[in-house]
């Protein structure tokens, strides 16, 4: 039964007693179980290049040297992101070792945090229902569980994020213990702002100041409680504020950006968000106004509908009640003002990536369990058919690219595939609430499973670095020389080497330019990584170059149909090698590996 509001925050016994039954917590908790099993998935690949290859050689050094103020990428000082996601990979790196599990495991747990603060705040203001489904959709949207596997700074925000949202709520209603909700959002707050840079404020502000306007309370506006946060929480980010002054405003001489009298500061207040915004920072991007219209088509599977019809429920209901515009009646606009007001952001903005977006999934998720959820019998049945369709599709979409694919152990992957889905469609049968999040559920398993078990380690046989520096690893002459990373050029670069530098047991080291290579030879010939293009390029300027290995590399964060295609997979393809590199004559000899992924034999 739909629930009707009366213009008065309704309480959750209220609310249960008036919408549709909650889900049995047996089959809930299932579910939930279900759900993070799918996103562990990912743990034990390995670290997908380029960002986040780059961000675990960044923590891996912090965690070796224990120096925890400064970052450093390619040998040389990196501006461009905050310290805590680094932080926090680091103190897991010191716990488990320096592995791919260590770097994505503490990623997983803030992600996990960001389900509970949104069951947590979903559970404040509407019945438990709502925020069943909320927790279940966030476990399950695909780019949430793709970003646990291919980990960046999204995972450590969400909770962040939605965390503070829920602290501030419990605040403003003046529950028990406010004082101590107001410290910990403002902490909360902090770590997001040492995360991402002061963007992180709109998600987090937007809207609590969107329900204070919708409903009446303009006086929130004003009261110093909401002043002493914002104070409170730069107070907070006050290591992130020690650590920029200490290795870029106290040192104005470093060549950063090309450019010298750089401010760390400056740039964690203004460049990196502002800049990246209006285009006139040392990042720059190009922005589509629409980017982030179809990106969530494809990011918020199999959720995007109810999303989209949820969101436009809620904007319609807004004028429906237009006479009484700024008295609105309703539980809560903190879903929809903070999820709108970031997407216009990340909308306007000129810098775009699709994973911006997940920070406000768990506002999302919101809107769109509320949707499922105020449905009639009738049209909820009708909607868990079209999201039953939509998981066949998905289904046979995964089915088609394992065919496609030809991944090792590919009968066992189509055993998979069709197991779960069968099991699936057993065990949730009825066309009502539980079937619809069951099916969905059961349907993301099946695609997060095969991409995760059977997929991704294909693909990513092809990330030349990380195939790299297990051969070296593990070949008696060369598993305890240190190696070169030859990448000429400025900045952080790109392609292959952050992976290899990650991976190495033996210590690495870059060499940016000849001049920096011939120096690092002067004591006899050296083990040097680097793209097979750079290694004939050394030759022929009288290095002499002995391959040892070569390896296949392709960016497997940007798949295409002809990568995927085994048939036409060469074409994609380009090579790094492992060479032992001197400074005498072009000498060759005829013994070179070629190291092939398992499934071109």
């Amino acid at each position: 039964m739909t629930a009707r509001y009366d213009g008065n925050l309704m309480t959750a016994k209220h609310n249960d007693r008036q919408m549709s039954d909650s889900l049995p917590d047996r089959w809930f908790y299932g579910l939930v179980a279900v759900g993070v099993l799918l996103n562990m998935t990912g743990l034990f690949l390995p670290i997908m290049e380029v960002d986040g290859a780059l961000y675990a050689c960044i923590a891996k050094q912090m965690a070796e040297t224990g120096d925890f103020v400064n970052l450093y990428a390619v040998g040389t000082d990196w501006l461009d992101k905050p310290h805590f996601p680094f932080w926090v990979a680091a103190l897991s790196f010191r716990i488990f070792g320096i592995n791919t599990f260590a770097y994505k495991f503490p990623a997983l747990l803030f992600f996990l945090g960001s389900v509970v603060y949104t069951y947590r705040f979903s559970r404040l203001v509407y019945p438990k229902v709502v925020a069943q489904v909320a927790s279940l959709v966030l476990l399950t949207a695909f780019h949430g569980v793709l970003s646990n596997s291919d980990v960046r700074a999204e995972p450590y925000l969400m909770p962040l994020i939605i965390g503070a949202v829920y602290h501030f709520w419990r605040v403003f209603k003046r529950t028990p213990n406010s004082g101590l909700h107001l410290l910990a959002g403002s902490l909360l707050t902090g770590c997001a702002l040492m995360t991402k840079g002061i963007f992180v404020l709109i998600p987090i502000g937007a809207g609590l100041v969107f329900h204070w306007i919708l409903t009446g309370h303009w006086r929130e506006l004003v009261k110093p409680r909401w002043y002493v946060a914002v104070a409170l929480s730069f107070v907070f980010t006050l290591p992130e504020i020690y650590c920029l002054y200490q290795q870029f405003d106290l040192h104005p001489e470093k060549v950063i950006f090309g450019q010298t009298g750089i401010s760390g500061i400056r740039f964690f207040f203004w460049d990196s968000q502002f800049g990246r915004f209006f285009n006139t920072g040392p990042i720059k991007g190009e922005g589509d106004k629409f980017f982030f219209v179809h990106t969530l088509l494809w990011a918020f599977i199999p959720w995007s509908l109810p999303l989209y019809a949820g969101i436009g429920n809620a904007l319609a209901n807004l004028f429906r009640h237009r006479k009484q515009f700024f008295n609105q009646p309703g539980p809560e606009y903190v879903s929809l003002g903070s999820g709108l007001a970031t997407f216009a952001l990340f909308s306007l903005s000129s810098f775009q990536l699709p994973h911006y977006l997940n920070i406000v999934f768990p506002f999302f998720t919101i809107l769109a369990a509320q949707f499922l959820v105020s449905l009639k019998s009738l049209a909820l049945r009708r909607w868990t058919i079209a999201q039953t369709i939509i998981g066949l599709l998905l289904v046979a979409v995964m089915a088609w690219l394992l065919n496609l694919v030809k991944p090792e152990h590919l009968q066992l992957a189509l055993a998979f595939v069709l197991v779960s889905a069968i099991g699936t469609f057993l065990l949730f049968r009825q066309n009502n609430l539980l079937g619809l999040t069951g099916r969905m559920v059961g349907v993301m398993l099946v695609l997060a499973g095969a991409l995760n078990l059977f997929l991704y380690p294909t693909f990513l046989r092809y990330q030349a670095g990380s195939a790299a520096a297990d051969y070296a690893n593990t070949q008696p002459t060369t598993a305890s020389r240190p190696t070169i990373l030859y990448e000429p050029g400025t900045g952080v670069g790109g392609g292959s080497f952050w992976s290899y530098e990650f991976y190495a047991k033996a210590p690495t080291q870059y060499a940016r330019a000849d001049s920096a290579l011939s120096a690092q030879l002067r004591t006899g010939s050296r083990q040097v990584f680097t793209s097979a293009d750079l290694a004939d390029s050394l030759g022929n300027r009288g290095f002499t170059v002995r391959t040892l290995a070569v390896f296949p590399y392709y960016h497997v964060s940007q798949l295409t149909y002809d990568f995927l295609n085994p048939v036409t997979r060469s074409r994609t393809l380009s090579a790094y090698v492992l060479a032992e590199v001197s400074q005498q004559g072009l000498v060759r000899t005829p013994k070179t590996d070629t190291i092939r992924p398992k499934a071109d034999k």
